[in-house]
């Protein structure tokens, strides 16, 4: 297997928006730190040339804690830097496709919002789900609401990994208890603290309490 339910337990998706003077590297140090176990780079608005070089530096800060690193929709950037893998949405290329261009031993990730969705993700060989969003969230405009049902029904209906993204905070964690979720993405309730260390060390032993069966 690409990617264990173990290294989805706390996923973090990098964001520019608390940034407020200091460096996304420093940032997404201390969320390792902490015990972020899988690290996303996502930007939408940085230019090529500075969206590489910001790859190739996480990309070597997570290989020194042996955490996986996956780039969200740039095939390109990822195969320039060769990261672990990619994560591409639903108006994005297929997994399928996406396994063509990185090869068999990269990691997929899909956004999904429906089972049916998921169920194709799936069968187009992704590797793990992210889905949501399950809460209101302020980091994607786009982000689509799953409520708790669909997303249980989508744990249900695939054999991969599933973790749940959108809105996630430490107060709203334990209503996830119970969907079939292996772990969590979170953006703000990481990056947006003032201790982003502190942050992901309890995020992560809280999310180890309520899925303990994966940790």
């Amino acid at each position: 297997m690409r990617c264990g339910k173990e290294e989805l337990l706390l996923y973090a998706v990098t964001d520019r928006s608390w940034l407020h003077g200091d460096t996304l590297y420093h940032q997404v140090e201390q969320a390792l730190d902490g015990g972020a176990t899988f690290v996303q780079l996502r930007e939408k608005e940085l230019d090529e040339e500075s969206f590489l070089s910001e790859a190739v530096e996480l990309k070597s800060l997570c290989r020194r804690y042996h955490v996986p690193f996956v780039i969200n929709d740039n095939i390109d950037i990822a195969m320039e830097v060769d990261a672990d893998g990619v994560h591409v949405g639903q108006s994005d290329r297929n997994a399928a496709e996406v396994r063509k261009i990185l090869g068999p031993d990269k990691i997929i990730g899909v956004s999904a919002q429906t089972v049916e969705q998921a169920l194709e993700a799936e069968r187009m060989g992704a590797d793990y789900l992210g889905v949501g969003a399950v809460f209101p969230t302020g980091s994607k405009a786009d982000a689509d609401d799953v409520s708790r049902e669909t997303l249980t029904a989508i744990c249900k209906a695939v054999h991969i990994p599933v973790i749940a993204i959108g809105g996630i905070q430490k107060s709203n964690i334990r209503e996830l208890s119970g969907t079939g979720i292996c772990g969590i993405a979170v953006i703000s309730a990481l990056f947006a603290q003032s201790d982003i260390k502190s942050a992901a060390r309890d995020l992560k032993a809280l999310t180890k309490k309520l899925f303990k069966r994966y940790s």
